[in-house]
């Protein structure tokens, strides 16, 4: 069965780098934690507010 999981993180100014590691993290910590059988995609986009970029979305295709 083929579902969707979806993960955000704010992202804030000179601790970019650190959000997405924790973001990395927290995504292989649900596959490897949950029955994710196969990784379909991964996709990120990012979300704006006051013209700039304050967070991500990350999501995950897989399946169970």
């Amino acid at each position: 069965m083929v579902k969707i999981k979806t993960f955000t993180n704010e992202l804030k100014a000179m601790h970019t780098m650190k959000a997405l590691n924790d973001l990395d993290a927290q995504v292989n910590g649900f596959i490897q934690g949950s029955d994710v059988k196969k990784v379909l995609s991964v996709s990120d986009t990012c979300t704006t507010g006051d013209g700039g970029t304050i967070g991500i979305i990350r999501v995950l295709a897989y399946e169970s």
